[in-house]
Parts: C-alpha cells; structure tokens; sequence
C-alpha cells in the first residue's frame, strides 16, 4: 500500500510518516507546511506542498503516488485558538475533512485512518476514560474532532471505507531531537520555556480532588504514538473494506502536574525559580486518565517509553531548537 499522510510534516505527523516508511510502508505526506518543518521528513518520503481542501491537489496526488490509504492528521489543534475563532476551526478541521473524503472516495481509496482526541470527551467524571465514555466537548477544537469522526465513521458506512479514529491524549517527547514539538502550547514545553528564561513555571490550582491537590493526566510518548498509528494502519490494510474501529492512545496512568513539574526540575537542573501555584484555568477537569485496553486487546499495541523518558528526550529537542536562549545554568548541563 501507498498512505497518503496528511500534516506529515508537523509534530505527531513526523513522528507518523517516520515510524511508517521506516516500518517500509510507502509513504507521501502532504501538508500546507503552515507550522510543519520540511526538515522533518526523512530522504525518500516525497513532500506535496497544499491543503486538504484543495480538491484539484488531492486528486493529482493520490493519482500520481497511488495512494491506496490515507492517515489524516493536518488540522488546527490549540484549544484556547478555537474558542476566539471558532470558524477558522470549523472551515479547517471539517470543511478540509469534507474535500479530502470526497477525493479519496472517487479515488476508490479504501483505508482511512482519522487522528482524532480525547479533547471530544470533554470533563469525564471517571476514573478511566474508556471509548465508550459520553463525549462531550468543551471546545470548537473538540468539536471538530468529534463531528470529524461522524463524518469518517458516515462516509465509511456509505462508500465502503475500513476507517479508524484514534483518540489520543497529552502528547510528550520526541523520538530524536530534531523531531522535537517546536511550540510552547502544551505542559512540558511551557515549563521549559519558563525556567530558560527565568521565570517560575506555573501550576494552575492546588486544590483539586487528586492526591497532590493538582490536575493529573494521561502523557504518551509520541514515538508510541507512532506506533499505534502504524499498527493501526496495517490493521486496516489487513482486513476486507468496510468496518470501523475507534480506539483510545493513552498509558492508562496518571501523573500529577506537580510530579510533572519536580520531573522537569530534575531533568533540566534548574531549580530557581521554583514553580508557583496560580489559580485555576475555567474547564480543568482534576483528572483525565486513559483506557488503553482496546488497542491493547485487539492490536497488541502497548506504550514502551514512560514519563521520564518523554520529559528527557523533549528537553533534548528543546536545547537544540532554543541554544541561544538558554539560561547559561541550563546551557552548562552536560550532554
């Protein structure tokens, strides 16, 4: 097979098209390269520059590559962007979805795999959130991903399609350095760029119901990641068209803000200033924490990298890309 990877060029969309033509699928990505680095890619793995919701650009492409699966993974994803611009999420996220289904269903294209979240299950009052745990989005970000999964899940029922949706939760680390997330969105990131230049990382509320008082969540290495994309898509290629599966990408352990905070500490070595307690963010559920038994019973897929190893290899990414910046107590760490 031939899998057209969407957004392969971005943070997990990397990860993905590496860990697949490494596995010797073949592999062409495409992306607006917006946020993507070209870089990213490895030699061999062709680049069509364009966006989903170019018709003509698809057609061509899946044409001139024999594209016979995709991996959509090209969207907008900040969720705090998506509430101050909710059209910009829905005419990226859906109306992207909605050109490239149509290209790959007159295409003949018959395996489908959707990167979805677990942003569709919202605030879960549960202490594992399963697949079957009622989605209830707080975002347009959310939103998108979950009415995108109705479209995949329809589309596949009406023409035919194997699809997948996989929802996966806090996205950390990096299988190289240069591979490394680039942004300063998430948890991890964020702390890293406090502490390099000066300034107390923040933890948002201390007096959650969790053991330490703050919010606990479900980390997964990208590069396991990776792998689940990769064995999912294969799970699809193996079996006749049609059908769907919806699985959950998690470690199924939970690690408070706090003990992600002191592992940050420890890894980068630098202890001033030490982190802070601010008042809670609006719509920070205590704990969200994985079920990953379905992907685990149906594909044997199970994480091999844990929270230290995603900490270590982001801090790794984070000192290539920001050298210059680095305090000089950080700069003076070893190799």
């Amino acid at each position: 097979m031939t899998w057209l990877v969407t957004g392969g060029i971005g943070y997990v969309g990397a990860h993905v098209a590496r860990a697949m033509a490494e596995a010797g699928e073949d592999v062409v990505v495409l992306d607006d390269v917006s946020s993507g680095l070209p870089e990213r890619l490895p030699p061999g793995v062709p680049l069509v520059r364009g966006s989903v919701a170019d018709r003509g650009l698809l057609d061509r492409t899946i044409a001139g590559h024999g594209v016979t699966g995709v991996v959509h993974l090209a969207a907008k994803k900040q969720v705090g962007e998506s509430v101050e611009h909710p059209l910009t999420y829905y005419r990226e996220n859906l109306h992207g979805l909605t050109v490239l289904l149509e290209a790959v269903v007159a295409a003949g294209v018959r395996r489908f795999l959707f990167s979805s979240s677990a942003a569709v299950y919202g605030m879960p009052d549960v202490d594992l959130v399963t697949e079957d745990t009622p989605c209830v989005p707080m975002s347009p970000y959310g939103e998108t991903k979950l009415a995108g999964e109705w479209l995949v899940r329809a589309a596949g029922r009406a023409h035919g399609l194997s699809t997948a949706c996989l929802r996966y939760f806090n996205v950390a680390g990096a299988a190289r350095p240069e591979l490394a997330d680039v942004g300063v969105f998430n948890v991890i990131p964020m702390f890293f760029d406090a502490l390099t230049r000066g300034e107390a990382p923040r933890i948002f509320g201390d007096d959650y119901p969790t053991p330490d008082g703050t919010c606990v969540r479900d980390y997964i290495h990208v590069a396991d990641l990776a792998e689940a994309h990769l064995a999912v898509a294969r799970h699809l290629a193996e079996r006749p068209a049609g059908g769907d599966l919806t699985v959950n990408v998690g470690s199924g352990e939970g690690v408070s803000v706090r003990e992600l905070a002191d592992l940050v500490v420890e890894t980068t070595g630098i202890r001033e200033p030490a982190p802070v307690v601010v008042p809670r963010r609006p719509g920070d559920p205590a704990r969200v924490v994985a079920s990953a038994e379905r992907i685990g019973g149906e594909l044997g897929w199970r994480p091999r990298h844990g929270v230290r190893e995603m900490v270590a290899s982001a801090w790794e990414g984070w000192r290539l890309r920001h050298a210059d910046g680095l305090r000089r107590d950080a700069a003076a760490l070893p190799e």
